[in-house]
């Protein structure tokens, strides 16, 4: 009997220990989805390349071709493949509506696969570095080829070279060197040719494109960042139409059954007199471009079009607050307007900008009559929409006054996954607390509603700003939250952490005389501001003591160092064990 519960005992363990082994590999694999897929992505560019440049540099077609442009054939045709490759997939990551839609399938509404959806920017970024990596190898072997076309109408070139580059100089004969002169101008050429034009508008487009996207840029002139990535369109009209010049070629399939170059290579006085050497015939490749960008393309018509009948509805503005420190709030109806906690959307103010959209974060619950927005004057969009409403004048305007807004949304982003979770952290930074602002009201709404079913149990929010203006349009709401949820003996719900790290000395020798008063001198609520920056390290220790053996949301809006920052937390605090302890990451981004 004694045997028999020990072989149980040690089968039980066997059967923990697999358990454990096999959840511990399931949380590595979530984890690493992100990476497996920039490994993939990776991995298929090099896959192209190399396969490419192999097959250009050993094809029996292309020897011919081979003899004048040497491997620099291979090198323009392996990163053309890879460019073909990364502009199908630049474009899906900015379909907001299809991303929304994966979004909402029951496949992608989980933990990590939704976490790696909230990183499409960042993919597109990523995608868009690669095109202008193959597009510079692109470019230089095409500069060599087109110098080495030239140079073998020369004597110096030799015997092979000479017969290969005057092809074509006869009716019946198709040419294999479009260079058809050695004092040729090759500028000239290169400007009359279908791939010399496409091939300048397409790089003139991307250098543009590509460095008004650096973060200096896009920051400080975001309407530079947004017209020249219109763009776009010259530059995948360019590259469907690149190829059809068809200039770089090699010998028929047709004409290899007749010419075979393994032996008249090294026959070629021969050619077009023996039998089984005839003068070789050349043709260049179909372009095949549009087969690579076709569904994408089409793709995003449709999100053009229902981004266009979106833009159309009518927006009633019924509402506008002026907050401190530049904030703007308008609050308005449309339609069958859905929203959730978190989304944002894209606004057009036609007064000022007939072109411009600009994302802004909702930050009204989904439970109010109405949705919001908190606008800050940060550059000339901006600013002229705040004076459109009157602020600079300090006018109160009627509503038929205000101008006419479009809106495009909503979308999904990171802080929609907040309920998602038992507990979750909240951290803002500045003008970031925004999506924090929807999601807090909709738990105060929720916790009002006699029906609550609301998963999550505990918000931890950290909010740090550099000055005492920037808590008071924010301040209201924590206030009504802390008197609720105190109302309901639900103090714990809530736990938030105010962070003030700029202050001069008048405003500290006021807060030191007031500190010990029961309310906060600067919010009025019961917590009070902290000063400086928070110990992270500290914070998400205690965090993980509090809530061992659960998966925590961390969603952060700011800046792009202290997100770093946090990110590295959660992978230091994150257990090793499954059944411990682990911080999920998310991040904003628009």
């Amino acid at each position: 009997m004694m045997q028999g519960c020990y072989s149980s005992f040690i089968e039980a363990l066997r059967e923990e220990a697999a358990r454990a082994v096999s959840d511990l590999m399931y949380i590595e694999i979530i984890r690493k989805i992100p990476n497996l897929l920039q490994v993939t992505w990776l991995g298929l560019n090099a896959y192209l390349f190399i396969d490419t440049f192999l097959w250009y540099n050993k094809a029996e077609s292309y020897y011919y071709t081979r003899v004048i442009l040497g491997s620099t054939l291979a090198w323009a045709r392996a990163s053309a493949m890879c460019l073909n490759f990364n502009c199908m997939l630049i474009i899906l990551p900015v379909c907001r509506n299809f991303v929304s839609l994966l979004r909402g399938t029951s496949m992608c509404c989980r933990g990590a696969l939704r976490r790696l959806l909230d990183k499409n920017i960042m993919f597109h970024r990523l995608v868009g570095y690669m095109i202008t990596l193959h597009a510079a190898i692109h470019i230089i072997a095409h500069f060599f080829n087109i110098e080495r076309y030239r140079i073998s109408q020369s004597v110096e070139a030799g015997e092979l070279c000479n017969i290969l580059a005057n092809i074509g100089n006869q009716s019946n004969e198709n040419f294999l060197n479009p260079i058809r002169s050695y004092n040729k101008n090759i500028v000239k050429e290169m400007f009359v040719s279908i791939p010399g034009i496409t091939g300048f508008a397409i790089t003139l487009a991307l250098v543009l494109i590509v460095t008004s996207s650096t973060e200096l840029l896009r920051r400080s002139f975001y309407e530079v960042f947004w017209y020249t990535h219109n763009l776009f369109i010259i530059f995948f009209f360019g590259l469907v139409i690149h190829g059809a010049g068809q200039v770089v070629r090699g010998q028929t399939s047709q004409s290899m059954l007749l010419h075979n170059p393994s032996y008249c290579k090294d026959h070629y006085y021969e050619w077009g007199e023996a039998a089984q050497c005839p003068v070789p015939q050349f043709s260049g490749s179909k372009p095949a471009t549009w087969k690579w960008v076709v569904f994408p393309l089409v793709l995003y018509t449709f999100e053009r079009i229902i981004r266009f009948w979106r833009s159309q509805q009518e927006v009633v503005i019924t509402k506008v607050v002026t907050h401190s420190s530049g904030v703007l709030e308008i609050q308005m109806k449309k339609i069958a307007f859905v929203m959730e906690p978190g989304q944002y959307i894209f606004l057009q103010c036609p007064s000022v900008s007939r072109l411009e959209w600009h994302p802004f974060t909702l930050t009204s619950a989904p439970e109010e009559p109405f949705f919001s927005v908190h606008v800050r004057a940060v550059g000339d969009w901006t600013q002229g929409l705040l004076a459109a409403c009157g602020v600079n004048q300090n006018l109160s305007l009627e509503p038929w006054q205000l101008p006419r807004l479009a809106v495009d949304g909503p979308y999904g982003s990171a802080a929609t996954n907040v309920f998602h979770y038992h507990v979750s952290v909240c951290i803002a930074a500045g003008i970031g607390v925004t999506p924090f602002a929807s999601v807090l009201k909709s738990v105060w709404y929720k916790y009002c509603s006699p029906s609550n079913t609301m998963g999550l149990k505990k918000i931890y929010f950290y909010w740090l700003c550099r000055d005492t203006h920037s808590f008071e349009w924010f301040a209201d709401l924590l206030i009504s939250l802390e008197e609720q949820m105190s109302v309901r003996g639900k103090t714990d719900f809530l736990s938030y952490h105010l962070f003030l790290t700029g202050w001069d000395e008048n405003q500290a020798a006021h807060i030191a005389f007031h500190y010990d008063t029961d309310l906060d001198v600067i919010t009025g609520l019961r917590h009070k501001t902290n000063f400086g920056r928070p110990n992270w390290n500290k914070e998400f220790r205690y965090i993980a003591d509090r809530h061992s053996g659960t998966s925590i949301g961390v969603f952060f809006c700011g800046p792009k160092s202290l997100s770093k920052v946090l990110n590295s937390m959660c992978r230091l605090h994150s257990s090793s064990d499954p059944r411990g302890v682990h911080f999920h990451y998310n991040k904003e981004s628009f």
